[in-house]
Protein backbone atom coordinates (compact mmCIF):
# COMPACT_ATOMS: atom_id res chain seq x y z
CA UNK A 1 0.00 0.00 0.00
CA UNK A 2 1.30 3.46 -0.83
CA UNK A 3 2.00 5.74 2.09
CA UNK A 4 -0.47 8.59 2.20
CA UNK A 5 0.91 12.12 2.30
CA UNK A 6 0.92 14.00 5.60
CA UNK A 7 -1.63 16.73 6.17
CA UNK A 8 -0.35 20.31 5.95
CA UNK A 9 1.63 21.41 9.00
CA UNK A 10 1.56 17.90 10.48
CA UNK A 11 5.07 17.97 11.93
CA UNK A 12 8.57 16.66 11.20
CA UNK A 13 9.08 14.23 8.35
CA UNK A 14 12.01 12.42 6.66
CA UNK A 15 15.23 14.38 6.88
CA UNK A 16 13.98 16.61 9.69
CA UNK A 17 14.83 16.80 13.39
CA UNK A 18 12.41 16.96 16.31
CA UNK A 19 12.38 17.45 20.08
CA UNK A 20 12.57 14.43 22.37
CA UNK A 21 13.41 13.44 25.94
CA UNK A 22 16.10 10.78 25.68
CA UNK A 23 17.52 8.29 28.19
CA UNK A 24 21.00 6.93 27.51
CA UNK A 25 22.81 4.18 29.39
CA UNK A 26 26.54 4.60 30.02
CA UNK A 27 27.88 1.44 31.66
CA UNK A 28 26.54 1.76 35.24
CA UNK A 29 25.21 5.28 34.79
CA UNK A 30 22.15 6.78 33.08
CA UNK A 31 21.65 10.24 31.62
CA UNK A 32 18.26 11.67 30.71
CA UNK A 33 17.23 14.97 29.17
CA UNK A 34 15.94 16.89 26.16
CA UNK A 35 17.65 16.30 22.80
CA UNK A 36 17.07 16.72 19.10
CA UNK A 37 16.57 13.45 17.22
CA UNK A 38 16.45 12.80 13.50
CA UNK A 39 13.42 11.31 11.79
CA UNK A 40 15.59 8.43 10.52
CA UNK A 41 16.35 7.44 14.12
CA UNK A 42 12.74 6.30 14.61
CA UNK A 43 12.10 2.54 14.48
CA UNK A 44 10.23 1.07 11.50
CA UNK A 45 6.44 1.08 11.55
CA UNK A 46 3.24 1.48 9.54
CA UNK A 47 1.98 4.72 11.08
CA UNK A 48 3.77 8.01 11.79
CA UNK A 49 2.13 10.10 14.52
CA UNK A 50 2.73 13.74 15.41
CA UNK A 51 2.56 13.50 19.22
CA UNK A 52 0.64 16.19 21.07
CA UNK A 53 0.31 14.79 24.62
CA UNK A 54 1.74 12.05 26.80
CA UNK A 55 1.69 11.24 30.50
CA UNK A 56 4.17 10.25 33.19
CA UNK A 57 3.91 6.70 34.51
CA UNK A 58 6.01 4.83 37.06
CA UNK A 59 7.65 2.77 34.31
CA UNK A 60 8.76 5.98 32.59
CA UNK A 61 10.64 6.96 35.73
CA UNK A 62 12.10 3.50 36.25
CA UNK A 63 14.00 3.65 32.95
CA UNK A 64 15.99 6.62 34.32
CA UNK A 65 17.30 4.64 37.31
CA UNK A 66 20.87 3.29 36.95
CA UNK A 67 20.91 -0.51 36.75
CA UNK A 68 17.19 -0.78 35.93
CA UNK A 69 15.94 -3.80 33.98
CA UNK A 70 13.01 -1.96 32.42
CA UNK A 71 14.75 -0.16 29.54
CA UNK A 72 15.78 -2.66 26.89
CA UNK A 73 17.45 -0.31 24.41
CA UNK A 74 19.76 2.69 24.60
CA UNK A 75 19.18 5.40 23.59
CA UNK A 76 15.51 5.26 24.54
CA UNK A 77 12.67 7.78 24.35
CA UNK A 78 10.43 6.95 27.36
CA UNK A 79 6.67 7.46 27.42
CA UNK A 80 4.39 4.44 27.56
CA UNK A 81 1.44 6.69 26.57
CA UNK A 82 0.93 8.99 23.62
CA UNK A 83 -1.83 10.80 21.77
CA UNK A 84 -1.63 12.79 18.58
CA UNK A 85 -2.46 13.00 14.89
CA UNK A 86 -1.56 10.60 12.08
CA UNK A 87 1.03 12.14 9.75
CA UNK A 88 1.33 9.24 7.31
CA UNK A 89 -0.04 5.72 7.22
CA UNK A 90 0.34 2.45 5.36
CA UNK A 91 -2.56 0.94 7.30
CA UNK A 92 -6.22 0.84 6.27
CA UNK A 93 -8.49 2.68 8.68
CA UNK A 94 -5.78 5.05 9.89
CA UNK A 95 -5.68 8.14 7.68
CA UNK A 96 -3.53 11.28 7.82
CA UNK A 97 -5.13 13.89 10.06
CA UNK A 98 -6.88 11.27 12.22
CA UNK A 99 -6.62 11.66 16.01
CA UNK A 100 -5.20 8.55 17.67
CA UNK A 101 -3.65 7.19 20.84
CA UNK A 102 -1.30 4.36 21.76
CA UNK A 103 -0.02 2.83 24.99
CA UNK A 104 1.63 -0.27 26.35
CA UNK A 105 3.24 -2.87 24.09
CA UNK A 106 6.97 -1.99 23.88
CA UNK A 107 6.45 1.78 23.94
CA UNK A 108 9.00 3.56 26.10
CA UNK A 109 10.72 0.29 26.99
CA UNK A 110 12.08 -1.41 23.86
CA UNK A 111 10.86 1.16 21.36
CA UNK A 112 10.83 4.97 21.33
CA UNK A 113 7.70 6.19 23.09
CA UNK A 114 5.61 9.27 23.73
CA UNK A 115 8.20 11.74 25.06
CA UNK A 116 9.00 12.93 21.53
CA UNK A 117 7.30 15.08 18.91
CA UNK A 118 7.07 12.16 16.48
CA UNK A 119 6.46 8.41 16.88
CA UNK A 120 6.48 5.65 14.28
CA UNK A 121 4.37 2.65 15.30
CA UNK A 122 2.99 -0.70 14.15
CA UNK A 123 -0.61 -0.22 13.01
CA UNK A 124 -1.97 -2.72 15.57
CA UNK A 125 -0.75 -0.51 18.41
CA UNK A 126 -2.64 2.56 17.23
CA UNK A 127 -6.19 3.20 18.51
CA UNK A 128 -8.51 5.82 16.97
CA UNK A 129 -9.33 8.46 19.55
CA UNK A 130 -12.87 7.67 20.80
CA UNK A 131 -15.58 10.24 20.15
CA UNK A 132 -16.06 12.49 23.15
CA UNK A 133 -12.42 12.56 24.26
CA UNK A 134 -9.80 15.13 23.33
CA UNK A 135 -6.16 14.10 23.00
CA UNK A 136 -5.40 15.81 26.32
CA UNK A 137 -8.28 14.06 28.08
CA UNK A 138 -7.15 10.71 26.68
CA UNK A 139 -3.73 11.25 28.25
CA UNK A 140 -5.21 12.24 31.60
CA UNK A 141 -6.74 8.77 31.46
CA UNK A 142 -3.71 7.16 29.82
CA UNK A 143 -2.22 3.85 30.91
CA UNK A 144 -3.27 4.54 34.51
CA UNK A 145 -6.93 4.96 33.60
CA UNK A 146 -6.85 2.06 31.17
CA UNK A 147 -5.39 -0.17 33.89
CA UNK A 148 -8.08 0.96 36.33
CA UNK A 149 -10.79 0.26 33.73
CA UNK A 150 -9.32 -3.16 33.00
CA UNK A 151 -9.26 -3.92 36.74
CA UNK A 152 -12.92 -2.95 37.11
CA UNK A 153 -13.83 -4.94 34.01
CA UNK A 154 -12.11 -8.05 35.39
CA UNK A 155 -13.90 -7.69 38.73
CA UNK A 156 -17.28 -7.30 37.02
CA UNK A 157 -16.59 -10.34 34.85
CA UNK A 158 -15.97 -12.18 38.11
CA UNK A 159 -19.42 -11.09 39.32
CA UNK A 160 -18.90 -7.87 41.28
CA UNK A 161 -21.88 -5.52 41.16
CA UNK A 162 -22.86 -2.25 42.88
CA UNK A 163 -24.58 -2.97 46.16
CA UNK A 164 -22.49 -6.06 46.96
CA UNK A 165 -20.51 -4.17 49.58
CA UNK A 166 -17.40 -2.01 49.96
CA UNK A 167 -14.71 -2.18 47.28
CA UNK A 168 -11.17 -1.45 48.43
CA UNK A 169 -8.65 0.48 46.33
CA UNK A 170 -5.04 0.42 47.55
CA UNK A 171 -2.49 3.03 46.55
CA UNK A 172 -5.50 5.24 45.99
CA UNK A 173 -3.63 8.54 45.66
CA UNK A 174 -1.56 7.32 42.72
CA UNK A 175 -2.46 7.34 39.03
CA UNK A 176 -4.16 3.94 38.77
CA UNK A 177 -5.65 4.14 42.25
CA UNK A 178 -7.23 7.56 41.86
CA UNK A 179 -8.68 6.57 38.49
CA UNK A 180 -10.09 3.39 40.04
CA UNK A 181 -11.69 5.38 42.88
CA UNK A 182 -13.35 7.73 40.40
CA UNK A 183 -14.53 4.99 38.03
CA UNK A 184 -15.92 2.78 40.77
CA UNK A 185 -17.75 5.75 42.24
CA UNK A 186 -19.13 6.64 38.81
CA UNK A 187 -20.50 3.08 38.63
CA UNK A 188 -22.18 3.56 42.06
CA UNK A 189 -19.87 1.30 44.03
CA UNK A 190 -19.11 1.98 47.70
CA UNK A 191 -15.39 2.81 47.52
CA UNK A 192 -12.92 2.58 50.39
CA UNK A 193 -9.64 4.27 49.45
CA UNK A 194 -6.44 3.13 51.14
CA UNK A 195 -3.38 5.38 51.09
CA UNK A 196 -0.22 6.05 53.05
CA UNK A 197 -0.73 9.77 52.41
CA UNK A 198 -3.54 10.71 54.76
CA UNK A 199 -3.33 14.36 53.70
CA UNK A 200 -4.91 13.27 50.40
CA UNK A 201 -8.10 12.10 52.13
CA UNK A 202 -10.18 15.21 51.19
CA UNK A 203 -9.11 14.87 47.55
CA UNK A 204 -9.98 11.16 47.47
CA UNK A 205 -13.40 11.89 48.95
CA UNK A 206 -13.91 14.51 46.23
CA UNK A 207 -13.27 11.72 43.67
CA UNK A 208 -16.01 9.63 45.23
CA UNK A 209 -14.44 7.62 48.06
CA UNK A 210 -16.97 6.88 50.80
CA UNK A 211 -14.15 6.24 53.28
CA UNK A 212 -10.39 6.78 53.37
CA UNK A 213 -8.19 4.47 55.45
CA UNK A 214 -4.46 4.12 56.08
CA UNK A 215 -2.43 1.41 54.40
CA UNK A 216 -2.15 -0.46 57.72
CA UNK A 217 -5.93 -0.36 58.26
CA UNK A 218 -6.72 -2.79 55.43
CA UNK A 219 -6.24 -5.87 57.61
CA UNK A 220 -8.15 -6.02 60.90
CA UNK A 221 -6.29 -9.11 62.13
CA UNK A 222 -2.59 -8.73 61.26
CA UNK A 223 -0.54 -11.87 61.76
CA UNK A 224 -3.48 -14.26 61.35
CA UNK A 225 -4.01 -16.39 58.24
CA UNK A 226 -7.49 -14.86 57.81
CA UNK A 227 -9.04 -11.59 58.89
CA UNK A 228 -12.62 -10.44 58.89
CA UNK A 229 -14.60 -10.65 55.64
CA UNK A 230 -14.54 -6.95 54.74
CA UNK A 231 -14.27 -6.37 51.00
CA UNK A 232 -16.69 -7.33 48.24
CA UNK A 233 -13.83 -6.72 45.82
CA UNK A 234 -10.54 -4.88 45.60
CA UNK A 235 -8.24 -3.10 43.19
CA UNK A 236 -4.65 -3.47 44.38
CA UNK A 237 -2.19 -0.98 42.88
CA UNK A 238 0.61 -1.66 45.37
CA UNK A 239 1.55 -5.34 45.65
CA UNK A 240 4.23 -6.38 48.15
CA UNK A 241 2.95 -6.77 51.70
CA UNK A 242 -0.35 -5.09 50.85
CA UNK A 243 -1.72 -7.80 48.58
CA UNK A 244 -1.67 -10.59 51.22
CA UNK A 245 -3.54 -8.26 53.59
CA UNK A 246 -6.22 -7.75 50.96
CA UNK A 247 -6.49 -11.48 50.24
CA UNK A 248 -6.94 -12.24 53.96
CA UNK A 249 -9.85 -9.82 54.26
CA UNK A 250 -11.88 -10.46 51.10
CA UNK A 251 -15.41 -11.74 51.51
CA UNK A 252 -16.30 -15.27 50.47
CA UNK A 253 -16.14 -15.61 46.68
CA UNK A 254 -14.72 -12.10 46.18
CA UNK A 255 -11.74 -11.16 44.01
CA UNK A 256 -8.86 -8.69 43.92
CA UNK A 257 -7.59 -7.28 40.62
CA UNK A 258 -3.86 -6.79 41.06
CA UNK A 259 -1.76 -4.54 38.83
CA UNK A 260 0.80 -2.92 41.15
CA UNK A 261 4.28 -3.79 42.30
CA UNK A 262 5.56 -0.53 43.78
CA UNK A 263 5.38 -2.22 47.19
CA UNK A 264 7.47 -5.18 46.01
CA UNK A 265 7.27 -8.18 43.70
CA UNK A 266 7.08 -10.95 46.27
CA UNK A 267 3.84 -12.55 47.50
CA UNK A 268 3.94 -14.11 50.96
CA UNK A 269 0.56 -15.62 51.76
CA UNK A 270 -1.16 -18.91 52.51
CA UNK A 271 -3.69 -21.00 50.63
CA UNK A 272 -6.38 -20.31 53.25
CA UNK A 273 -8.08 -17.37 51.47
CA UNK A 274 -8.22 -19.33 48.22
CA UNK A 275 -9.47 -22.59 49.67
CA UNK A 276 -11.63 -21.64 52.65
CA UNK A 277 -13.12 -18.46 51.18
CA UNK A 278 -12.80 -19.23 47.47
CA UNK A 279 -11.32 -15.82 46.72
CA UNK A 280 -9.68 -15.07 43.39
CA UNK A 281 -6.51 -13.21 42.46
CA UNK A 282 -6.99 -11.59 39.05
CA UNK A 283 -3.79 -10.46 37.37
CA UNK A 284 -4.21 -7.26 35.34
CA UNK A 285 -1.84 -6.65 32.43
CA UNK A 286 -2.39 -3.46 30.44
CA UNK A 287 0.73 -3.92 28.27
CA UNK A 288 -0.29 -6.75 25.95
CA UNK A 289 -4.07 -6.41 26.10
CA UNK A 290 -5.50 -7.61 22.75
CA UNK A 291 -6.53 -4.86 20.36
CA UNK A 292 -10.27 -5.72 20.38
CA UNK A 293 -10.31 -5.47 24.19
CA UNK A 294 -8.48 -2.13 24.03
CA UNK A 295 -11.04 -0.75 21.59
CA UNK A 296 -13.90 -1.93 23.79
CA UNK A 297 -12.44 -0.44 26.97
CA UNK A 298 -11.57 2.90 25.35
CA UNK A 299 -15.16 3.20 24.19
CA UNK A 300 -16.23 2.66 27.81
CA UNK A 301 -13.62 5.16 29.01
CA UNK A 302 -15.10 7.78 26.70
CA UNK A 303 -18.57 7.00 28.04
CA UNK A 304 -19.79 5.27 31.20
CA UNK A 305 -16.37 5.01 32.90
CA UNK A 306 -15.19 8.55 32.19
CA UNK A 307 -14.52 10.45 35.44
CA UNK A 308 -16.82 13.41 35.97
CA UNK A 309 -14.01 15.98 36.11
CA UNK A 310 -10.82 14.74 34.51
CA UNK A 311 -8.97 17.96 35.29
CA UNK A 312 -9.19 17.16 39.00
CA UNK A 313 -6.96 14.15 38.31
CA UNK A 314 -4.07 16.29 37.02
CA UNK A 315 -1.26 16.86 39.51
CA UNK A 316 1.03 18.73 37.14
CA UNK A 317 1.44 19.61 33.45
CA UNK A 318 4.95 19.94 31.99
CA UNK A 319 6.77 20.32 28.69
CA UNK A 320 9.50 17.94 27.52
CA UNK A 321 12.07 20.28 29.03
CA UNK A 322 10.42 19.99 32.46
CA UNK A 323 10.24 16.21 32.76
CA UNK A 324 13.10 15.59 35.17
CA UNK A 325 11.24 16.81 38.28
CA UNK A 326 8.01 14.78 37.91
CA UNK A 327 10.02 11.66 37.01
CA UNK A 328 11.88 12.02 40.30
CA UNK A 329 8.66 12.80 42.20
CA UNK A 330 6.86 9.70 40.97
CA UNK A 331 9.75 7.50 42.10
CA UNK A 332 9.43 9.03 45.58
CA UNK A 333 5.67 8.46 45.66
CA UNK A 334 4.93 12.17 45.66
CA UNK A 335 2.61 12.40 42.63
CA UNK A 336 -1.11 12.76 43.25
CA UNK A 337 -3.08 11.45 40.28
CA UNK A 338 -1.61 12.17 36.84
CA UNK A 339 1.23 14.21 35.36
CA UNK A 340 0.61 15.37 31.79
CA UNK A 341 3.34 15.98 29.23
CA UNK A 342 2.60 18.71 26.69
CA UNK A 343 4.67 17.42 23.76
CA UNK A 344 3.56 19.73 20.93
CA UNK A 345 5.59 22.89 21.29
CA UNK A 346 7.22 21.40 24.36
Amino acid sequence: MTTQAPPPGAGPGPGEDFDAFVVRRHDDDVTAGPERLGFDELPPGDVVVSVTWSGVNYKDAMVTVPGNRVARISPLVPGVDLAGVVVSSEAPGLAPGQAVLAHGQDLGVARHGGFAAVARLPADWVIPLPAGLSDRQAMIIGTAGFTAALSLDELERHGLRPGHGPVLVTGAAGGVGSMAVSMLSTRDYEVVASTGRRAEAPWLRSLGAAEVVGRDDVDDAPGRVLGGERWAGAVDCVGGATLPRVLRTLRYGAAVAASGLTGGTGLETTVFPFITRQVALLGVDSVLTPRDRRLELWDRLAGELRPDDLDDMVDEEVALTGLARPLARILRGQVRGRVLVRVAGG
